[in-house]
């Protein structure tokens, strides 16, 4: 490819990301006016519209998201690729942003990354809170935090936690006028707090118990966003709340909680950190990586 068709794409990848010429502009050090010229002589050249322009807003056109998706990750891979080259010889240092749950970030992440992040003040983590399947090389994160069930298998896991298990969980208030569930089936007629994942549905809650597997679309007067807040919801009495064990365990102990469905609450494998198979890691990322890993 010649080095003119390179200056090109890239060109284009900044005005797509930025959705503004003037901004793009501005990024790459050339006059908004160069930048217009460039992108219409990539477009004749390929004999395709990529953007679509009015007064107010640029945006891709079919032809443009698609090579905008192509080419994004790729020059990203390169940007990477380059930064660890870089780094050979000097102190780690850089940003690593990673998406996790909240629970997995205060009782994993955290805990974990502490001595690291004293003894290596040029590593900063930016930490994104989602409780959905989130696309880490599109959204481009460094890395993401899931149970290894739900990690994609062209990905590289890392295991950084203990096996673990949900619970179903209720304030004695509660039960007061609510008589136990004693099977999965019987939540329908409870009234659940449910959680709205970033897509926009709600999380269905998942029992195992011998050879029988159950999912139960579970409805109530309350929604929330996080696991914390479900929690706050059953210990005010609100209702039923589906959260990982360890983080209702302590209220389960001093009887602020009651327990329910355990014996359908089967363990399951615990927290892994992934990334793409391809990137190739940086001193930071590494020593970050070796923090978290899982040694049991």
């Amino acid at each position: 490819m010649q080095r003119g068709n390179l200056d090109d794409l890239l060109a284009f990848v900044a005005v797509g990301r930025e959705r503004s010429f003037t901004k793009a502009a501005a990024k790459l050090g050339v006059s908004q006016s160069a930048l217009s010229h460039t992108i219409r002589e990539l477009e004749a050249r390929l004999g395709v519209r990529l953007l679509t322009r009015t007064t107010r807003s640029v945006a891709p056109t079919t032809a443009g998201e698609r090579l905008l998706q192509t080419l994004g990750p790729c020059f990203a891979e390169i940007d990477a690729q380059l930064a660890a080259i870089t780094e050979l010889g000097k102190r780690p240092a850089g940003t690593i942003r990673i998406t996790a749950t909240e629970y997995a970030t205060d009782a994993i992440l955290l805990p974990k990354l502490a001595a690291l992040l004293r003894e290596y003040p040029d590593i900063k983590v930016e930490i994104t809170i989602d409780y959905g399947l989130t696309d880490i090389v599109a959204q481009r994160f460094d890395a993401g935090v899931r149970s290894g069930e739900q990690v994609a298998k062209d990905m590289i896991a890392v295991r950084i936690g203990p096996d673990t298990r949900m619970a179903v969980v209720g304030a004695p208030s509660y039960f007061k006028s609510q008589a136990e569930p004693k099977k999965p089936q019987e939540l329908i007629s409870h009234n659940c707090i449910t959680l709205r994942l970033p897509h926009g549905g709600l999380y269905v809650w998942e029992f195992e118990k011998g050879d029988r597997e159950l999912r139960v679309r579970v409805e109530g007067q309350l929604t929330c966003n996080t696991t914390a807040q479900m929690l706050g919801a059953a210990l005010a009495g609100l209702g039923l709340a589906y959260v990982p064990e360890g983080l209702a365990q302590p209220h389960l102990a001093k009887g602020h909680l009651k327990r329910v469905l355990a014996d359908w609450c089967l363990p399951y494998s615990g927290y892994h950190l992934y990334y793409p198979s391809r990137r190739q890691p940086s001193a930071a990322f590494t020593l970050f990586v070796d923090a978290l890993r899982y040694r049991g």
